[in-house]
């Protein structure tokens, strides 16, 4: 486990896109293994940190900034696989029926533009909403096993 959390966070993150790239292909372009993804790294983001002794303020932000750079890489991933099929909107002989994304809003162009924007922005998204989620997690499971303060703040008293 101390070898996991000790990686250096080069390896981390090429770990971390290799699973992302792995989720997204699982999920055949839509990714919501990519947002289940993001539980386990926010566990990983908030152990590593929970190793140092910092401040509040400190670990909050590093698990945002965490948080930021997991959902990032689905940004990215996301705009590449589905970014190709942007100007498709701008094509009036386009059949965006046949392209086979759900009508949900029962015609083909705002189905189309719902779809992408889902895929694109909102997705990942609710991945960084799970990362934050599973560090509060992860951070709350640590401050209990530790009785509520950090071994520096018990050691002084």
């Amino acid at each position: 486990m101390n070898r996991l959390l000790s990686l250096r966070i080069g390896w981390a993150l090429a770990a971390f896109a290799f699973l992302d790239l792995l989720s997204a292909g699982l999920g055949m372009g839509v990714p919501i293994f990519c947002i289940l993804l993001g539980l386990p790294a926010g566990w990983y983001i908030a152990r590593r940190l929970a190793l140092r002794p910092l401040d509040t303020r400190h670990v909050l932000s590093q698990m945002l900034l965490g948080a930021a750079v997991t959902s990032a890489f689905t940004l990215a991933g996301m705009a590449l696989l589905w970014g190709r099929s942007v100007p498709m909107l701008f094509d009036p002989a386009a059949d965006l029926a046949s392209f086979g994304v759900p009508q949900i809003l029962y015609e083909p162009l705002p189905s189309f533009v719902g779809w992408l924007v889902l895929m694109i922005l909102i997705s990942p998204f609710l991945q960084f909403l799970m990362t934050l989620f599973g560090a509060h997690l992860t951070l709350l499971w640590c401050l209990s096993t530790n009785g509520g303060g950090s071994e520096r703040t018990q050691s002084a008293a």
